[in-house]
């Protein structure tokens, strides 16, 4: 606890330890001074409230009970029943569960003992109905305000979990988006360069020409990875990127592959816009993903793209004639188009069909709602 900390928790038994002094004083009933030492002693220990709550606070309470014993009585100060209503909330607020109960029970139990041996009164059951009206009070608010607090914390916690999520969420879709870029942009780029190396002698005009596309192709590359990674760093938007690419760009989408050497047969069945941004912008990775496996693997360099657009629906069907190894690179590139598809709650499917053919079809719902906040 530092200085200031703890002169702020000081600050309420100094007050009352100079209210009860001056209560005595102006009292002047016998053993007053007594009574004063042991107000001054119960305020010291009210210090450590709320760090030992059940030991310094039942002490300071039993301090104040043993007045009747060497000095005032307990029907002549009220300093004292601010003492124990601090002790009882205190109790309530600082511990967990119900053990402040304990100290309540020995709180309760120095009554009766003073009731019972020093307190030359008559008592009834008003007795007990007083007694009860000073202590549950101040108990029952220290529960609720802990309850709060207990509340609060939680609140907060989760407030910051909810950031965390969503900041892993954002970073998993630009790792994605990342892979898709990365990986389109350098299986295009060795497919060029290897038709390059292989027309440098008979056809330098074409090598050139797909030199230049290789070039292309990077700069491409290297804008869009550079979009994604300021997306991470900057997180107020001020530099005025770009925004994400969607279905609008297919057709450029599709002519760069072709430029790489990827004869594309391109259908498309229905509006493709609007579409909610986040199925455009996953769209737009699934179909670049799906010609970037079709690059690389396809035995013919060809492959067949159809977009279906229903009213609730969009559909992305590719189909290519299948090598040995179409399926055996990473698989991340299947892993990432499956979680694009799931947070939209649409579906994957891929695999050979029975003519040797490699055919990938993934849905997406394009209905309101359907795009997570």
């Amino acid at each position: 606890m530092t200085r200031r900390q703890l002169l702020q928790v000081a600050l309420l038994p100094l007050a009352i330890a100079v209210l009860g002094a001056g209560e005595l004083y102006s009292l002047r009933s016998a053993g007053w001074g007594y009574g004063i030492a042991l107000e001054g002693a119960a305020c010291v220990l009210l210090i450590w409230r709320r760090r030992y709550p059940l030991v310094a606070g039942t002490m300071a309470a039993l301090l104040t009970l043993a007045m009747p014993w060497v000095g005032p009585q307990l029907d002549e100060a009220a300093t004292p029943i601010i003492i124990v209503a601090v002790v009882a909330y205190s109790l309530a607020r600082h511990l967990e569960g119900r053990i402040g109960l304990i100290g309540m029970g020995i709180i309760g139990l120095a009554v009766l003992i003073d009731y019972g041996f020093v307190d030359q009164r008559d008592h009834n059951a008003s007795d007990l109905v007083f007694v009860s009206s000073l202590l549950l009070p101040p108990y029952v608010l220290g529960r609720l305000t802990r309850k709060l607090a207990v509340q609060s914390e939680q609140l907060v916690r989760q407030q910051e979990w909810v950031k965390q999520e969503a900041v892993r969420v954002e970073r998993h879709r630009i790792a994605r988006d990342l892979h898709d870029v990365i990986a389109h942009s350098i299986s295009a780029m060795v497919v060029q360069t290897a038709a390059a190396q292989d027309l440098v002698r008979t056809d330098p005009d074409r090598a050139a020409t797909a030199l230049r596309e290789v070039a292309a192709t990077g700069r491409r590359a290297l804008s869009e990875t550079g979009r994604l990674l300021h997306v991470v760093r900057d997180d107020s938007d001020e530099l005025g990127l770009a925004p994400a690419p969607g279905l609008a760009q297919l057709p450029e989408l599709v002519e760069s592959f072709r430029g790489s050497g990827l004869h594309v047969d391109l259908e498309l069945d229905g509006p493709m816009s609007p579409l909610p941004a986040g199925v455009d912008l996953s769209a737009y990775r699934i179909v670049q993903e799906a010609l970037t496996n079709a690059l690389k693997y396809a035995v013919d360099r060809a492959t067949s793209l159809r977009l279906t657009r229903t009213p609730s629906l969009l559909s992305i069907q590719t189909e290519n004639a299948a090598s040995g190894s179409t399926v055996a690179g990473s698989g991340l590139g299947l892993v990432g188009m499956a979680e694009r598809v799931s947070v939209f709650g649409g579906s994957l499917s891929h695999g050979l069909t029975g003519d040797g053919r490699f055919v990938l079809k993934a849905t997406l719902p394009v209905t309101g709602g359907s795009e997570p906040a």
